[in-house]
């Protein structure tokens, strides 16, 4: 596993969620996959995020999905839990769940279901913050129309609601600005096609998806952008580049299909989605799976 001091940082796999043949969710497969990743290097997961369809799960799924996550980790490897929810009150509850449920930290998204004002995203993260875990802010306003700008981050952690927050912006400079305004506050890589860039300006965590497919891999190749070490950068730049093909599939809109579709070629189980993703077309697959089977020819696991 990777160095890390708090429970969130290091890598947690967003991970993705096996069904079985009837379209029930395979706790059983889901909870081998959780101990798999732990044997692999990773540090943790972060259940019920949208690479693991949260939207489409009744709520006695979801809270299963967590407790068969903490039941099937190993001392060290730590849960956190997306607690994405329409409303604060629904966020605050999930997160006193993933609490009871025995996780470390969670993963909350701002308001989703309209563009909040910075007043509406502080009350938002106030409530949840209620449950008594660390709060990982998640900033993706390509699907929540929210941006948690460098200035709303630094107000939210001064206020003691947030400790870290996953950049899923792409845009790299972020990392600078948010060190300038809150350099207390810990920077996790969002996408996996920025982790060089990302570890490079500071980040102390990911939040993953290739790991589903490639967790060895992915792992060595944070270890070695994080380090601070230019010669590592040097070492990693050659594997970063063998890999992004397949990592920049995390930041399309298609990336639950394509890396589900990758850990199926790998070797894993990835399956079927739920409603309403459907099916890749032909063309699409095709590339994700020449991307894949190129990436494992050159021996990369």
């Amino acid at each position: 596993m990777t160095s890390r001091t708090h429970p969130w940082q290091g890598i947690h796999v967003a991970t993705a969620l096996p069904f079985n043949d009837d379209g029930s969710v395979d706790h059983l497969g889901f909870g081998n996959h959780v101990a798999w990743l732990a044997a692999n290097g990773c540090d943790g997961v972060c259940p019920n995020g949208s690479l693991g369809e949260y939207q489409t799960l009744t709520p006695e799924e979801r809270a299963k999905v967590v407790e068969t996550a903490v039941a099937a980790s190993p001392e060290g490897f730590t849960v956190m839990p997306g607690v994405a929810a329409y409303g604060a009150d629904e966020s605050r509850r999930w997160a006193e769940q993933a609490r009871d449920a025995g996780a470390a930290s969670v993963l909350a998204l701002p308001p989703n279901t309209f563009k909040a004002d910075e007043e509406t995203v502080v009350a938002h993260y106030r409530e949840v913050a209620k449950a008594g875990l660390p709060v990982v802010a998640y900033n993706n306003p390509y699907d929540t129309k929210v941006d948690l700008s460098a200035a709303l981050l630094a107000r939210l952690h001064a206020e003691g609601l947030i400790v870290a927050v996953k950049e899923f912006t792409g845009d790299v400079r972020r990392a600078y600005e948010i060190a300038e305004l809150a350099p207390e506050l810990d920077l996790l890589v969002g996408s996996d096609d920025v982790l060089l860039e990302l570890g490079i300006a500071g980040a102390v965590g990911w939040i993953a998806g290739y790991p589903n497919a490639i967790p060895q891999s992915t792992v060595r190749l944070y270890e070695l952008v994080t380090s601070g070490k230019a010669e590592d950068i040097t070492t990693a730049l050659p594997i970063y580049r063998d890999l992004h093909s397949l990592l920049r599939w995390d930041s399309k809109t298609e990336f639950v299909q394509a890396i589900k579709l990758s850990m199926d070629i790998a070797g894993r189980k990835g399956g079927a989605c739920r409603q309403p993703r459907s099916p890749l077309p032909a063309d699409t697959a095709a590339r994700i799976t020449a991307d894949t089977e190129a990436v494992l020819a050159k021996g990369y696991r």
